[in-house]
């Protein structure tokens, strides 16, 4: 925690700027472990003094659940303590959809000015700067995806995917792109998705820490914008139990001094070798993955076979029913060849999402791993057929490393399968992919042991407390709490 007099101008300069816009309120933003933003919200005069002290918060919130009842973990729960949230006065917006407010994201200490150890934003930028000890830097970006309705309905009858539902919204649409822009935030497209009444934004990739920043400010946009068009909002795994739900895809790529390791090799499709072992480190992390990127019962109402939730533990080149989707790009786009994550939802905290795949990815390139035969066509269908040419051969070790084969081992997290069925079905329950979590030695020491047990109790207790509940009132529970 910063006490620096340049942090105190710094600090002051911006909040000499917000006055001068009519800013009077600015929103300080956690995400917590069931994947809730929570807030504290200052006047803007009081912004010098929080930048140098911050302002105060209970460490007990790392515990809620989704429904803001509280469980307790071994290290955190209970009403003692204290926290100090600190603004990060580099991501200080002007909302353009809520007038008068400024919105930043927090990192969080303790009283004494030390890190706290659970805080999931200091997480993603620690495991940033690991990989960057390795000479990688990551570019991340999250698909956001939701449902907006009217009073509870779905009156708009365009196609997925259909300009019909964009002229019908295209007021709504519009105004949109208009606050994400006015705030500098880059689009790169949006669009009508499956669902009714469903869109999808993506925006241009970042730093991990900021790519999951990014996900809180366009998630908060989104839903500002909606309530003044009086439409909600909903952001949740389903909205409709067998129905296609929300996604949270991250799409991701490994650069080196200017170069994107995700072309230019020898490996499959043209990734290079680190590239490659990154990507079968979190190939074979899937499983308990999981827990972090589908951390609610409802993600796993989502998680089905052909509805291109990458319900399977395979990868594939432009594959969309693969976890892994691998995406070359144009020959002529440097930047364009990234990985897609598939089977993560909107319920996930992006920063555990960030951080616990660059961990997941670093074993990979420490252990060499490699990936195995990608597949192609619906695993669910064919079995999954592998492209002749597209793996690199490395063998069985290879292909067991990256999570091709075999049983769970310990810290790898590989799916269990049936042998000759093809690539192994990821967990289908919180507490299947929970069991994987807690057997993850990578992930245990990549987030120490009180945010992971912290996790950990949130994960458990969200299954019991949804345990007998028919789909549909799992989605009814969840689906606008995110």
């Amino acid at each position: 925690m910063q006490h620096s007099d340049e942090t105190q101008r710094a600090a002051r300069r911006e909040a000499a700027r917000l006055n001068a816009e009519s800013v009077r309120g600015v929103a300080l933003t956690w995400v917590d472990n069931a994947g809730l933003t929570r807030v504290k919200a200052i006047p803007t005069g009081r912004l010098a003094h929080v930048a140098g002290r911050g302002v105060g918060m209970s460490p007990v919130f790392d515990v809620y659940l989704v429904d803001d009842s509280i469980t307790t973990s071994p290290h955190i729960g209970g009403p003692d303590g204290d926290l100090r949230l600190v603004p990060d006065l580099e991501r200080l917006t002007v909302l353009a959809a809520q007038p008068g407010w400024a919105w930043a994201p927090v990192d969080r200490y303790d009283q004494e000015g030390r890190p706290y150890a659970a805080c999931q934003r200091l997480f993603a930028r620690r495991m940033a700067r690991r990989a960057a000890d390795r000479g990688i830097d990551l570019r991340m970006g999250f698909e956001t995806e939701w449902v907006v309705q009217r009073d509870g309905t779905c009156p708009w009858t365009g196609p997925a995917y259909g300009m019909a539902r964009v002229v019908e919204l295209s007021d709504y649409v519009d105004e949109v792109l208009g606050a994400l822009g006015a705030q500098g935030v880059e689009v790169l497209q949006i669009h009508p998705e499956y669902a009714a009444g469903q869109f999808e934004v993506s925006v241009a990739p970042a730093d991990p820490v900021g790519a999951a920043d990014l996900a809180v400010l366009v998630r908060e946009t989104v839903r500002a914008v909606s309530l003044r068009h009086g439409l909600t909002a909903l952001f949740g795994p389903v909205v409709e139990a067998g129905g296609v739900g929300n996604g949270g895809h991250l799409h991701l790529s490994l650069w080196r001094e200017g170069r994107n390791l995700c072309r230019g090799g020898d490996g499959p499709f043209g990734m290079t070798g680190d590239s490659e072992s990154f990507l079968a480190g979190v190939l074979g992390a899937l499983p308990a993955l999981l827990a972090i990127g589908a951390p609610t019962p409802a993600s796993y109402l989502r998680l089905e076979p052909s509805h291109w939730a990458g319900v399977f533990q395979c990868w594939g080149l432009e594959n969309r029913e693969a976890a892994l989707r691998f995406i070359t790009g144009a020959p002529d786009d440097p930047d364009g060849a990234n990985a897609e994550v598939k089977c993560f939802d909107a319920a996930a905290n992006p920063y555990l999402v960030t951080g616990a795949v660059i961990a997941a990815g670093l074993a990979g390139l420490e252990a060499g791993a490699r990936l195995p035969a990608p597949v192609q066509g619906d695993p669910a269908v064919t079995g999954g057929v592998a492209v002749p040419g597209g793996a690199t051969g490395a063998g069985a070790a290879g292909r067991e490393a990256a999570g091709g084969t075999g049983e769970p081992r310990t810290g790898t997290g590989t799916a269990r399968r049936e042998v000759g069925t093809g690539p192994a079905r990821l967990p289908r329950s919180l507490p299947e992919a929970l069991e994987y979590f807690e057997g993850s030695e990578v992930l245990r020491e990549a987030l120490g042991d009180a945010l992971f047990e912290a996790i950990a109790s949130v994960r458990r207790a969200e299954s019991e407390l949804f345990a007998g509940r028919a789909p549909q009132q799992i989605a009814d529970a969840t689906r606008g709490r995110y």
